[in-house]
């Protein structure tokens, strides 16, 4: 039948596509196996089952136009066999025509509301995607000594806007980056995201330490629970970890954890260390359920090593059997050209472990410290 039309998801997975190119061909085989279960079986036998059914299935699958193909190869198909029987029953053949032509208007009738709900998908799409942009800008490929990349992968396939966040930002007093997953999904943990997000890039440019940076954030999403009168306070609260590069100095790493899964590095010689906290932490806009000063994890971030954060949907991503997903196995021992080399191999990863069955959004930041001579050369720029 060549190309349908097929109207379906913008990206497909292997097994999606595979799927697809059975169903194209599943009307033609109705329609034939049609006529020859209706020619080698007794006139008592119909085929109106196979033809009905040939433009059902092409209603929500394909295009207009080939959707009416269908339809009306069904309907002249059944014409002809109503010729072939009509000496054997004439009423039993009209009613078999009708019944072929009725279904075939339905389908065309499906086709126009499935397509309509496509566009109107589509332009769901395009606005979540706007918003996703503004929340959460992307990072510039490279700043001073760092090469970064990010990536924000929605468990479903057609969601593109959720709780995860991460923002990387130059300040006097070095690199400063943030990964976090807000509690609940939709609307609510959009805006916790853009208050977060717009908080950090406020707090990583002024406060001289760390801990200041944290408080801020803290104190934003606390006037964020005042505000919203009426729903939980804690409706907001946001497991995360702030870091501080010294981006030409030393190249020492800081970090603070309030509750979120601990960054990886991974060093030049394939190893890779998990950075566990000394001590911890409740969630940023838990201030109220205790208090206590933030601590903060200082250590060597060397030339030619990347440090990997995530959130807990790639720690939390579960084969069939319940197996989570460890990170530190999986990436140990192995070399990346690159940030994103490796975010994208860790993704077909994850993607793989989960037979593509994700059930949490994923937010992953890598940045690798380039040697003094890169440094200089850098700046700012691009590419992979």
């Amino acid at each position: 039948m060549g190309n349908p039309g097929w109207d379906g998801a913008e990206a497909e997975s292997p097994r999606a596509a595979r799927a697809r190119n059975v169903l194209r061909w599943l009307p033609a085989a109705l329609l034939a196996g049609g006529v020859v279960f209706d020619l080698l079986t007794p006139s008592h036998y119909t085929a109106s089952p196979f033809l009905t059914a040939a433009s059902l299935i092409a209603a929500p699958l394909f295009s207009l136009r080939w959707t009416s193909v269908v339809a009306a190869t069904a309907v002249v198909t059944s014409v002809l066999l109503a010729f072939v029987h009509s000496a054997a029953d004439r009423a039993l053949s009209v009613t078999e025509v009708a019944t072929v032509a009725t279904v075939a208007l339905f389908a065309l009738a499906i086709n126009r509301v499935v397509r309509r709900n496509y566009r109107q998908l589509a332009t769901v799409r395009v606005v979540a995607e706007a918003a996703q942009r503004a929340v959460l800008p992307a990072p510039p490929a490279r700043t001073g000594a760092l090469r970064i990349a990010a990536r924000y992968v929605a468990a479903q396939t057609d969601a593109r806007i959720g709780g995860d966040l991460y923002a990387v930002q130059e300040s006097p007093y070095g690199v400063r980056v943030l990964i976090g997953d807000v509690r609940g999904k939709g609307l609510d943990a959009v805006e916790a995201v853009a208050v977060v997000v717009g908080a950090f890039g406020e707090a990583a440019e002024q406060e001289p330490a760390l801990e200041g940076v944290v408080d801020r954030l803290e104190r934003a999403l606390d006037r964020e629970g005042d505000r919203r009168a009426g729903l939980d306070q804690f409706e907001g609260f946001t497991t995360a970890v702030i870091g501080e590069i010294d981006d030409v100095g030393s190249g020492r790493l800081r970090l603070i954890n309030r509750g979120h899964p601990p960054p990886l590095m991974l060093l030049p010689d394939g190893n890779v260390r998990e950075l566990v906290p000394a001590a911890g932490a409740l969630p940023l806009g838990m201030g109220d359920l205790a208090a206590w000063q933030d601590t903060v994890t200082e250590t060597e971030f060397p030339a030619g090593a990347t440090l990997l954060m995530l959130t807990d949907g790639v720690t939390e991503a579960r084969d069939g059997t319940g197996r989570f997903y460890e990170p530190t196995q999986r990436l140990g021992g192995r070399r990346f050209a690159s940030p994103d080399g490796l975010l994208d191999t860790l993704i077909a990863d994850v993607t793989r472990h989960t037979h593509g069955q994700r059930v949490d959004d994923m937010a992953l930041l890598a940045l690798r410290r380039l040697g003094p001579g890169l440094a200089r050369r850098g700046g700012r720029g691009g590419g992979r």
